[in-house]
């Protein structure tokens, strides 16, 4: 691994991709690129390497809402010229892998992520993970950014309204007003519990491994591995109805689109109901989520 004094996200991580590529592209075999925001430069790659690039445009990062109009004309650009660009074109779903058909007349590779990692607690925060408590005895979990696209408001107003049904969220509640004014609202309501960003992977599997329940908001986006890492666990499912959602889950998950249908989904959940989706989590994951799975994929191209 190699580190570019440059940070990897916000207004930096285009020069940030650039600088990688410039690195990679004088020892490598193969340049695999993950997301597009560095892409605008693979034409003048081109003119001096005839390297293998694929690249994995990783969601439409374009439509969503936190960028700014010239953001969004920046990144839509990236993106044309990546798919343009690659040797190989990766979609992390189906719904985008339709997308970059209509949208290009360019076909991808649908490869999506492995979520089987999170399933083997971390040995080296073993005296941290050995001294976690559970929040509740029973409860749901979220784990995402705190952005509007991922519903953590809609879920926090359901919740909030059931009293006997407590909700974890693991997010960065400080990054943003938006985060900052939910915390404010939220954070004494008694069956809810607020965390701030885990990266204790012990803490964190117990956290997930203990829960009864997921609830996934994402509304962007394409494949999203908190949701693929929550089906690994088994855990029934209850996502935010969108094309991205059903096609991770192969439509077999719960659904909610507001808060009053969350809240409905809360009050007809039984215990046969919640084994069976929880089963099928698995099963879907254990089907199409290992990295045993994705790492083939990635090699079959790759050669």
């Amino acid at each position: 691994m190699v580190y570019i004094p440059l940070k990897a996200n916000g207004a930096q991580s285009t020069l940030y991709d650039i600088a990688s590529m410039l690195h990679a592209v004088r020892s490598v075999d193969v340049i695999l690129v993950l997301g597009v925001s560095g892409c605008i430069f693979l034409p003048f790659l081109r003119i001096f390497s005839k390297k293998k690039i694929i690249v994995n445009i990783d969601g439409l990062e374009w439509r969503r809402h936190k960028w700014g109009r010239v953001a969004k004309w920046f990144l839509k650009l990236s993106e044309k010229v990546s798919v343009n660009y690659a040797d190989v074109v990766v979609t992390d779903n189906q719904a985008i892998k339709e997308y970059v058909k209509s949208e290009y007349n360019k076909d991808s590779v649908l490869i999506a992520y492995g979520g089987d990692h999170v399933l083997i607690p971390s040995h080296e925060n073993k005296n941290s993970t050995e001294k976690f408590v559970p929040p509740f005895d029973k409860y749901a979990i979220k784990v995402c950014r705190v952005e509007p696209e991922n519903n953590v408001h809609v879920v926090l107003e359901g919740f909030s309204q059931m009293n006997d049904f407590p909700l974890v969220i693991v997010g960065n509640w400080d990054a943003s007003e938006y985060g900052k004014q939910l915390r404010e609202k939220y954070d004494g309501v008694s069956n809810i519990k607020l965390i701030d960003p885990v990266y204790d992977r012990g803490v964190l599997y117990n956290l997930r491994s203990n829960a009864q329940l997921y609830i996934h908001g994402h509304s962007a986006g394409g494949t999203n591995p908190s949701l693929v890492e929550a089906m690994c666990f088994g855990l029934p499912v209850i996502a935010f109805d969108v094309q991205y959602n059903r096609e991770t889950t192969q439509n077999r998950s719960l659904f909610f689109k507001d808060r009053g249908s969350l809240i409905e989904a809360l009050n007809h959940l039984d215990q046969a109901e919640i084994s069976e989706v929880g089963a099928a989590m698995k099963e879907t994951a254990m089907e199409l989520y290992t990295w045993k799975k994705i790492t083939g994929e990635y090699a079959s191209y790759f050669e």
